[in-house]
């Protein structure tokens, strides 16, 4: 089966508004001289890297409530959290392009950070490339670990979202199951409950780390998309991105756990609660409408709900 492209529709640098570049450009010191789309990721705004007549490069995300009201949040979150890790980014402790500015006039958000010289993991993934992600992944869990900052937890962060089994078995969308969460699903909603303690920890997670999330540079793995980041469990990051790999062509999520010194470390009702809170958001999120502006969502999240699904259906035996 061929996974679903994490790419959503993004907004051309040249569609924005003119006040709106004006002001990005305020930010980059220099007008824009040339603008490279970057097709991964489901923001339906704008993702580009920026070159500047002064030779300077930039890398620009920005959204307009128009298209989707909830993004712009999103991106006002990530900036939030971005200024907070700063002194860190800058004294090279952890592995993120550093916030240079934003940007907000009317209905648009703009966050400009520093361009990284890198590239995305390859998918399918390559073996190498799936080693050095999950080592770094487990190098940034120390790094934030205990978190530097004080935000919400995941439990708080997620409480709206982990409750896809339990808002199914109490919904009419429960006759669209798969056999196999019709016939266990209020075992499911029972066991749904468990994952606020079993994941609790002292470690600020990215909480959505997936190849369209990660850059390679020469010598160093990079993590962007900061906006879902909260305090659990180390281990939560590698469980919440190992059904992405397997979808994109790694291996199943038990052997990804197990490439990590987080997911080793787990128990395996941190790992059974981590898996059922996953299946349950991507198995009920899936049945819903496509976002505004983001018509390729559904469909990656129910390639990702059926691995899920599978992962815990074993973990269950």
């Amino acid at each position: 089966m061929t996974a679903p492209p994490a790419e959503g529709v993004r907004v051309a640098w040249e569609s924005v508004p003119a006040s709106v570049r004006a002001g990005i450009e305020a930010i980059c010191g220099s007008p824009v001289a040339r603008a490279h789309s970057q097709p991964g990721g489901f923001s339906p705004g704008v993702a580009a890297r920026l070159e500047c007549a002064d030779g300077s490069r930039w890398f620009v995300k920005a959204i307009s409530a128009e298209v989707n009201p909830h993004s712009p949040a999103l991106h006002r979150r990530e900036a939030d959290v971005l200024h907070a890790l700063d002194s860190l980014i800058a004294a090279d402790r952890v592995p993120v392009p550093r916030l240079q500015g934003v940007f907000e006039a009317g209905p648009w958000l703009a966050l400009v950070l520093d361009d990284v010289d890198g590239r995305q993991p390859a998918v399918p993934w390559d073996r190498s490339d799936l080693a050095r992600v999950l080592s770094a992944v487990d190098d940034l869990a120390e790094a934030l670990t205990p978190s530097p900052l004080s935000i919400g937890s995941l439990a708080e962060r997620f409480s709206d979202d982990f409750n896809g089994w339990r808002t199914l078995a109490g919904a009419a969308e429960s006759g669209r199951l798969d056999s196999w969460s019709a016939g266990h699903l209020n075992e499911l909603a029972e066991l749904e409950l468990s994952w606020p303690d079993l994941l609790a920890g002292d470690t600020l997670l990215h909480a959505d780390i997936r190849a369209d999330n990660v850059l390679l540079a020469n010598d160093q793995v990079l993590f962007v998309d900061w906006p879902h980041a909260c305090i659990g469990a180390a281990v939560a990051d590698v469980a919440f991105m190992a059904p992405s790999v397997t979808m994109q062509g790694g291996p199943p999520p038990d052997e990804v756990l197990a490439m990590t010194r987080a997911g080793r470390a787990a128990s395996r009702d941190a790992v059974r609660a981590a898996a059922c809170a996953m299946a349950g958001y991507f198995t009920e999120r899936a049945l819903r409408p496509p976002p505004p502006g983001l018509p390729t969502l559904r469909a990656f999240q129910a390639a990702q709900g059926e691995i899920a699904r599978r992962w815990l259906a074993g973990l269950l035996r």
